[in-house]
C-alpha cells in the first residue's frame, strides 16, 4: 500500500483514495489504438485503472510511425493492438492488459454482449452509423461510452451515458456555510465564553471573526426586532457596529471580519443545478433506485424535517486569524454539528432502505458522510443518445447555433458527420487520392447540404474554405491533434469513472485551425 501510495502520490491529491481506488477497479476497452485512442489510454494507464482491452484489427504500416508514440520500427506489419498493448504495460505493470484483433464494427455485430464486462468503452475513430449502434448496445447493458476522433487539424470528444451522478463536483469557488446568520444552540453558547471587548489586546486581537460576527449579529437582531440587516444602509451600519469594537487599526481578525459581514445577511443559497436535483423525479424512490437517489431523498427528507430548510453542515470552517486553540475549539463545534447531521440523514436512508426491502447498511456511514459534506454542489447529467443527436430533433438547437457561433466549430461538427456520409456513399473519406480532390470538394459540398436538409436546417451553409481544409485533410490523424484529443478524452473518462468533477455535457470540438474549442449542446 504504502509503494501504491507513493506511485499514486500526485493524483490521490487530487481525488482522494476512494477516487483511486474507483479507477481501480475500472476495466476499459479501447477501440481503434491509433494515435487518438493510444493517447487517451496512456494517460488511463499512468493514471492506474485495473484494466483495458485493446480491439483492433490492423497492421502496423510504415504511415503509423509518423504519428504514434506507441508504435516502433520493430513492430512493422505486426499486429498494432499487440503492439500498442505491449508497450502500455511497460508504463505500468500492476495494470491488466488484453488485446482483441478483430474490427469494431465486426465483433459489434456479432457480439455485442463482449462489451457488458467493461466499465467504459472508449470509441475512437469510428463512422456514425456504428456509433449509433454502440451506444445503444453500451446503453443497454448500462456501460459507460466515451466517443474521440481526430480529423486532420479537428476533433470530438463526446460522452455516451443514460444518467451520470456526481457528489464531488468540486467547484472552482467553493462556498463558506457557517451559518452566522442563524447560529444552532452549541454555537451561540461557545460563542458566549468570549468577550469581544476584552481588555486584553492580545486576546482582542485573536477572537476568530466569525465568533466577532456572529455577537456582533446576535446585538443588531435584538436592536432591530430579531431581523438582519437589509439594504446598503442598514448594512453600512453593520459593518460600523463590528468597526466599532476594533481596538487598533492592525486587527487582523477584525479586518477579516469586516471582509466577511456581508455572510451575516447573504448566506449561501441552493443553486438551480441543486433545485432540478431535489426536484427531479428520480427522487421517487422504488426497489430498482440507485444509491445516489435514496440519498438524495434521505437528504430532502432531512432538510424538510430537521433542517429548516438547509443542507447539512460540512463541518470545514475558512482560516482565520486567531489562537491556535481558540481555532480548534471552534472547527470542533462546526464538525459536531456535520456529525449531526450526518446522522440524521443516515437515520433518513435506513428508514428509505427498511421500506424498498433492502439492507439498511447496504449504504455505509463514509458514503452518507462524503455525500452530506458535497451536498451543495450535487449534479446530475443526462445525454441524449446519439440517434437522437443525429435526428431532424437537433434541427433548431444546430440552426441556432449557426447562427450565433463565432467561430466555425459548428460547421465542423457538420462536416466531421458529412465526412462519414462521404465514406459511406464513396467507400472511402475525401482527399485520399489528389487526383480527385476537387471533385471530392464539390462532393462533400453537395453531402452537407443534403446532410442539413435531412435534419431540417434550412438556409444555412457551410464555408467552402472549410469543407476545402476537409478534403485536404485527407482523414489524417494528425499527432499534435491527436494527443489533444485523447488527452482531453482521458480527463473526461477519469471524471466519470471517478465520479468527481464536472464532466463535458455536450458535445466538445476541438478546432486546431483557429485554435478553439466549443462544448455543443445539441
Amino acid at each position: 500500500m504504502a509503494q501504491r501510495n507513493n506511485k499514486y502520490d500526485r493524483q490521490l491529491r487530487i481525488w482522494g483514495d476512494h477516487g483511486q481506488a474507483a479507477l481501480e477497479h475500472a476495466s476499459v476497452c479501447l477501440l481503434n489504438c491509433g494515435p487518438t485512442g493510444s493517447e487517451a489510454l496512456k494517460n488511463l494507464v499512468l493514471g492506474g485503472i485495473g484494466s483495458f482491452t485493446i480491439v483492433d484489427p490492423s497492421r502496423v504500416e510504415a504511415a503509423d510511425l509518423g504519428n504514434n508514440f506507441l508504435v516502433s520500427w520493430e513492430n512493422l506489419g505486426q499486429s498494432k493492438a499487440r503492439s500498442v498493448c505491449a508497450l502500455l504495460q511497460e508504463l505500468n505493470e500492476s495494470v491488466g492488459a488484453k488485446f482483441v484483433e478483430e474490427s469494431p464494427e465486426a465483433l459489434l455485430d456479432s457480439n455485442p454482449s463482449f462489451f457488458a464486462s467493461f466499465t467504459l468503452v472508449i470509441a475512437t475513430q469510428m463512422p456514425e452509423k456504428a456509433l449509433i449502434k454502440l451506444d445503444e448496445t453500451c446503453r443497454q447493458q448500462r456501460v459507460m461510452l466515451l466517443v474521440a476522433r481526430s480529423y486532420g487539424l479537428a476533433g470530438l470528444v463526446r460522452i455516451c451515458i443514460q444518467e451520470h451522478d456526481v457528489i464531488e463536483s468540486k467547484p472552482d469557488n467553493p462556498v463558506d456555510d457557517l451559518r452566522l446568520h442563524k447560529p444552532w444552540p452549541e454555537l451561540k453558547r461557545f460563542v458566549d465564553q468570549f468577550d469581544i471587548d476584552a481588555k486584553d489586546q492580545l486576546e482582542h486581537q485573536h477572537i476568530p471573526f466569525a465568533i466577532i460576527l456572529v455577537k456582533v449579529a446576535e446585538e443588531w437582531k435584538a436592536a432591530h426586532g430579531g431581523r438582519l440587516p437589509s439594504g446598503s444602509k442598514e448594512r453600512a451600519e453593520f459593518k460600523a457596529a463590528v468597526r466599532a469594537r476594533k481596538q487598533s487599526d492592525d486587527e487582523d481578525n477584525y479586518k477579516e471580519a469586516l471582509a466577511s459581514a456581508y455572510k451575516v445577511w447573504a448566506p449561501p443559497t441552493i443553486s438551480s443545478e441543486l433545485h432540478s436535483v431535489l426536484d427531479d423525479s428520480a427522487v421517487e424512490i422504488h426497489s430498482t433506485s440507485t444509491d445516489f437517489w435514496i440519498l438524495v431523498a434521505a437528504l430532502k427528507m432531512f432538510m424538510a424535517n430537521d433542517a429548516d430548510g438547509d443542507l447539512p453542515l460540512d463541518g470545514a470552517i475558512p482560516d482565520m486569524h486567531s489562537y491556535t486553540d481558540y481555532y480548534i475549539r471552534l472547527q470542533k463545534v462546526y464538525q459536531d454539528r456535520a456529525e449531526a447531521n450526518v446522522s440524521a440523514v443516515e437515520a433518513n436512508v435506513k428508514s428509505i432502505l427498511r421500506k424498498i426491502a433492502r439492507d439498511s447498511l447496504s449504504i455505509s456511514r463514509s458514503t452518507i458522510k462524503q455525500f452530506c459534506k458535497n451536498a451543495r454542489n450535487l449534479r446530475v447529467l443526462r445525454y441524449r443518445t446519439l440517434a437522437d443527436e443525429f435526428s431532424p430533433l437537433a434541427a433548431f438547437k444546430i440552426q441556432r447555433l449557426l447562427a450565433v457561433e463565432e467561430s466555425s466549430n459548428v460547421e465542423i461538427y457538420i462536416l466531421l458527420r458529412a465526412v462519414d456520409q462521404f465514406a459511406a456513399t464513396y467507400n472511402r473519406y475525401p482527399g485520399i487520392f489528389d487526383r480527385e480532390l476537387e471533385q471530392d470538394v464539390l462532393r462533400l459540398k453537395a453531402i452537407c447540404i443534403n446532410l442539413l436538409n435531412d435534419i431540417g436546417v434550412n438556409g444555412a451553409s457551410i464555408s467552402e474554405d472549410l469543407i476545402s481544409e476537409f478534403c485536404r485533410f485527407g482523414a489524417a490523424e494528425i499527432h499534435c491533434v491527436a494527443s489533444v484529443i485523447g488527452g482531453i478524452a482521458s480527463q473526461e473518462a477519469i471524471k466519470i469513472l471517478t465520479r468527481q468533477f464536472t464532466p463535458l455535457s455536450g458535445t466538445f470540438i476541438y478546432n486546431a485551425i483557429e485554435s478553439t474549442s466549443s462544448v455543443l449542446q445539441l
